[in-house]
């Protein structure tokens, strides 16, 4: 396959000794072998970074970069300016794919001219139980526009998981993931798709989410409460932002979406955070009043979110507290 071209597989690594090498192996295994594979060490203080250089004596494919810590992003971002590959792609470090990911993703590409194709995941949690699936691949391939694909998001039914993707490389000219931020993915994806280019959905299962507490965004303890929420309602703004400049028949989908991740966020903020100090909470109490009668007639949120949507903006630290009574009742 030397004279086809190359696809640049970049691997944030940060204290990931114990499966650092089945992901890197996944890759190096691959059936598209004409790879560059780039881990970059985002400040590892566990001997990751020595495992890391201990890898890459083994296939000259592989390249390492260690940089001070800076996050996901940060490290993404690193390899993104150092790749030479036609194609890019990501990998958790934690994680691992099926060894024709690659080929099957490329080929599509090849096939329909997509600038993004994708496949099938699944999750699999620490004791080695499946998970329930996040996001249905289709049943047979399916070539999305980018409002189809921008749809499927917004309705909580699309994959904006850069892992189980590639990407041509020309999508990444004057674009990097958001640092210091999460739900990275989706703040990057969409703007991609406002370029209005073609996303090649596969049906084969291609990559594995090793589901590990404490990682990323996961919580060690349902006390913690994930920035991501917040994060997630800034993007339903900035996706709302391009809907109205590029795909305005997606409004009220868009309004949706940026209602429903408001509710998540009231649902999970700890009740002693719920105050007039908190101004992201304070803003979204706010939202939920001004836009109430528009939230009563949207078709697409359901009786469930309209009632949560009343009850939050008349008492939303009265609803919290009722609700987890309800919820213990329950337990």
């Amino acid at each position: 396959m030397k004279n086809l071209p190359l696809i640049t597989v970049i691997i944030p690594v940060y204290n990931i000794m114990e499966y650092l090498p089945r992901c890197v192996h996944s890759i190096t295994a691959q059936t598209y072998d004409h790879l560059e594979i780039l881990l970059v060490d985002d400040g590892s203080t566990d001997g990751t970074a020595e495992l890391a250089d201990q890898l890459a004596k083994e296939d000259r494919r592989i390249r390492v970069f260690h940089k001070k810590n800076g996050g996901s992003s940060s490290a993404r971002n690193v390899g993104i300016h150092l790749m030479k590959g036609e194609y890019v792609g990501f990998v958790d470090s934690d994680d691992y794919i099926e060894p024709d990911m690659y080929e099957k993703l490329w080929q599509g590409m090849e096939r329909t001219g997509a600038f993004i194709a994708q496949v099938g995941r699944d999750e699999i949690d620490e004791q080695g139980n499946l998970l329930p699936d996040l996001c249905t691949p289709p049943s047979e391939e399916k070539l999305y526009s980018a409002e189809e694909f921008l749809q499927e998001l917004l309705l909580h039914r699309g994959d904006c998981s850069f892992c189980t993707k590639l990407f041509r490389r020309e999508l990444f000219a004057n674009r990097l993931f958001p640092e210091g931020r999460l739900n990275e993915d989706f703040h990057l994806l969409i703007q991609m798709l406002a370029d209005g280019k073609e996303i090649l959905s596969l049906p084969d299962l291609g990559y594995h989410v090793f589901y590990r507490m404490g990682s990323n965004s996961r919580r060690k303890d349902k006390n913690d409460f994930s920035r991501v929420f917040a994060d997630s309602v800034s993007n339903a703004d900035m996706a709302a932002d391009i809907v109205e400049k590029t795909f305005p028949a997606l409004r009220e989908v868009a309004f949706r979406f940026g209602v429903f991740q408001r509710l998540e966020y009231l649902l999970h903020v700890p009740i002693p955070m719920m105050t007039r100090e908190n101004g992201t909470y304070v803003e979204i109490v706010r939202y939920l009043r001004k836009h109430w009668f528009h939230i009563m007639r949207n078709r697409i949120l359901t009786k469930k979110n309209k009632a949560y949507a009343t009850v939050f903006a008349v008492m939303p630290r009265m609803i919290r507290i009722l609700h987890r009574k309800w919820k213990r009742i329950d337990e």
